[in-house]
C-alpha cells in the first residue's frame, strides 16, 4: 500500500511539473500562429474621399469583400476633408487617400505623425469653352475663368500656369471663384463666353451636357511645360499613420500591393472600374465614370520617385502660399520607402 501511495504521489508530482510545459508550448504555437496570420495580412480601416483620389481603390475594395486580399479592409468613403482628417487624428483612420497637400498640412500638424505612401492621383483640372478655340495658354489675356478651391490647389494650380505663361493672375485675367464644383455646370447659363477649370469628373459631364463644349488645356500638361520637369502635378495620395506602421509593417506592405493591383485593374478595365465606382457611390452614374476615369491621372508612384516629383510639387505649393502645405514642407521621413 506504501508503495501505491507513493507511485500515485510521483506521478501526480511528474504530472503536475509537465502541465506549465504543456501550457507554454501551447501558448509559443499559438503565438507563432498569430504572428504568422498577422504576416499574411490583418484589419485595415481604410478612408477614401469620393472623387478621382478614390477611385484607385474600387477595385481593392470589390477584392476585399470577396476575400481576395492580403489584408481585410474596413473602408470608409466621405466628402470632406476634414472628416479624413479626424479620423486620422484620432486613430479611425489607419490608411487614407487624400490630397498631397493635405498630406503635408497633417504632417506639420500632428508633427510627424503620418507618412505618404504613394501618389494615386496626378492632375485632374482642365480648362473648358464654350465653343471657342484657344491656341495658347497666354491667349486667356482679358478672359474670364471660372474656378473652385480658393485658397487651394486649384488656385495656386491656375496661377502657376498663368504666371508660368507671361500672364499677371490679378491683372491679365478674371478669375470668378465658386465655392464648389457642383456650381460649374450652371456658370455657361449666364456667362456663355466664360471659360472653366473644372476637375474630373464634374469636367467630363460639362462636356457631355454642353454641345460645342471643348476641352482647351489640360493643366497638368501646361504644368509640366511650365516647370520643365522640375516637379510633376500630383495631386492625390494615400498616407499612413506612423503608429499603425510601427504596429504593423506586414499589413502595410500588403496594402502597398495589394493597392497597386487595384490602380492596375482601374487602369486596364476602365468599364469595370466605372461599375464599382457607382456601385460604392464614388461617382453617381458608371457612364459618366467611363468617361471621366481616363482624364483623371489615376497613377501608382512610390519610393524615390515619388520623393523627387512630389517633393517638387509641394515646394510649388509653398511658395505659392506656406499655408497650403502646413506652413512648412515635410521632411524627409514623410516619404515612405524613399
Amino acid at each position: 500500500m506504501k508503495k501505491v501511495t507513493a507511485f500515485l504521489s510521483a506521478l501526480l508530482a511528474l504530472t503536475l511539473a509537465a502541465a506549465p510545459c504543456v501550457s507554454a508550448a501551447e501558448s509559443a504555437v499559438s503565438e507563432a500562429d498569430s504572428v504568422a496570420e498577422e504576416a499574411a495580412g490583418g484589419d485595415v480601416n481604410l478612408y477614401v474621399l469620393s472623387g478621382p483620389t478614390g477611385i484607385g481603390a474600387m477595385n481593392l475594395w470589390e477584392a476585399s469583400e470577396n476575400g481576395e486580399t492580403q489584408n481585410t479592409y474596413n473602408v470608409t468613403m466621405t466628402g470632406a476633408n476634414d472628416e479624413v482628417v479626424a479620423a486620422l487624428s484620432n486613430g479611425d483612420a489607419d490608411i487614407a487617400a487624400i490630397a498631397t497637400n493635405l498630406a503635408s498640412t497633417l504632417y506639420n500638424k500632428t508633427e510627424g505623425g503620418i507618412s505618404v505612401l504613394a501618389v494615386n492621383t496626378l492632375g485632374v483640372l482642365s480648362i473648358l469653352s464654350n465653343g471657342e478655340d484657344i491656341a495658347s495658354v497666354g491667349d486667356l489675356a482679358g478672359k474670364t475663368i471660372y474656378a473652385p478651391g480658393q485658397g487651394a490647389n486649384p488656385e495656386y494650380i491656375l496661377r502657376y500656369v498663368l504666371s508660368g505663361n507671361g500672364l499677371d493672375p490679378d491683372k491679365d485675367v478674371t478669375i470668378e471663384f465658386v465655392s464648389e464644383g457642383s456650381e460649374l455646370p450652371g456658370v455657361w447659363q449666364t456667362a456663355p463666353d466664360a471659360l472653366i477649370m473644372a476637375p474630373q469628373p464634374v469636367a467630363t459631364s460639362i462636356l457631355m451636357q454642353n454641345e460645342g463644349a471643348k476641352k482647351v488645356f489640360d493643366m497638368t500638361e501646361e504644368w509640366n511645360a511650365v516647370s520643365g520637369g522640375e516637379s510633376t502635378l500630383m495631386m492625390g495620395c494615400v498616407v499612413v499613420r506612423n503608429a499603425f506602421l510601427e504596429e504593423h509593417p506586414d499589413a502595410v506592405e500588403a496594402f502597398l500591393a495589394d493597392y497597386k493591383a487595384s490602380i492596375e485593374a482601374a487602369q486596364s478595365d476602365v468599364e469595370g472600374t466605372a461599375a464599382l465606382c457607382e456601385k460604392y457611390g464614388l461617382i453617381p452614374k458608371a457612364a459618366l465614370a467611363q468617361k471621366a476615369i481616363p482624364e483623371c491621372g489615376i497613377t501608382y508612384v512610390d519610393g524615390a520617385d515619388m520623393k523627387e516629383q512630389l517633393s517638387g510639387y509641394l515646394n510649388v505649393m509653398f511658395e505659392a502660399n506656406p499655408k497650403s502645405v502646413g506652413g512648412a514642407l515635410p521632411a524627409d521621413d514623410f516619404y515612405y520607402g524613399a
